[in-house]
């Protein structure tokens, strides 16, 4: 009979319920501060619920990987495929539903793309779809690269984005309207699939944002294979926790030149590890 972690069973039940309080906080026009995400820099516990959930995902995928491992490359590549489709397909799927709308006095279609109106359309990006492009290039880099190629990959995507950040746009490269893939997003999805919600086309779930997403997942697989590895001792726990604080001051030193940003997926993924 395999073990049961009940801490991961809490972290994962404790980030379904913030993300319940963060979705339902009473009165809209006067939310409690935290239950806020930041306007753009910083980090508010609601900035949280999202990365744990992906840090969950990493988790939940150290113990299911040497079963994949073991029944080999062509029966992982499928279930990872299959789940990977279905999962983005239902998040895709509850942005286009109810698939009709009232226009008029009648019920129309919501196309792909309103012909009234071709910058409005169906999102094609979102959480769920975000969390599916995560673990399909997590499982990959974590099957073939295993954990040392694995962990290079980590820091050699944190570190290209950042440069890459600085690179594109030298002069304003953290803002809203500065940050590059916005621009990207709007070449390869079009403004009529991205999100809106920020006044301007701007989608925090879009391309580019993913590659530090992705790191989330891997720093979760790390944390998972630890506990595996270590079992429930008190080694693993005071080793954790002294990588979490190592981690968290990492993340605020680098804050200084590249500002923690949940929307955009800056330099926040730094600081979730403690949270195991």
């Amino acid at each position: 009979m395999k073990q049961r972690y009940y801490s991961l069973d809490v972290f994962r039940g404790a980030t379904v319920a913030l993300m319940i309080l963060v979705n339902n906080p009473g009165s809209w026009a006067h939310i409690y501060g935290p239950l806020e995400h930041a306007p753009w820099h910083g980090c508010t516990p609601t900035d949280l619920v999202f990365p744990f959930f992906l840090f969950a995902v990493g988790n939940a995928m150290a113990f299911v990987m040497p079963g994949l491992e073991a029944a080999g490359t062509s029966a992982f590549l499928k279930k990872v495929i299959k789940r990977t489709l279905l999962i983005f397909a239902i998040g895709l799927f509850l942005n286009w539903s109810p698939f009709i709308k009232w226009s008029g006095e009648s019920i129309v279609f919501k196309y792909w793309v309103d012909p009234q109106n071709p910058e409005s359309g169906i999102r094609i990006f979102g959480v769920l779809q975000r969390i599916a492009l995560c673990y399909f290039f997590a499982s990959l880099i974590i099957y073939f690269l295993k954990i040392r190629g694995a962990f290079v990959m980590a820091a050699a995507i944190l570190l290209s984005y950042w440069i890459t950040c600085l690179w594109m746009n030298p002069s304003d490269p953290f803002s809203i309207s500065g940050w590059f893939g916005t621009a990207i997003d709007m070449k390869i999805l079009g403004i009529a699939h991205m999100y809106k919600g920020e006044g301007i086309p701007f989608d925090p779930e879009g391309l580019m944002s993913l590659f530090p997403a992705i790191v989330q997942v891997i720093f979760g697989y790390f944390a998972g294979h630890y506990i595996q590895q270590k079992g429930k001792t008190f080694e693993m726990l005071s080793h954790l926790f002294i990588a979490g604080v190592v981690l968290v001051f990492a993340g605020f030193c680098w804050d200084t030149v590249f500002p923690i940003n949940k929307k955009k997926y800056g330099l926040a993924l730094t600081l979730y590890i403690l949270q195991v």
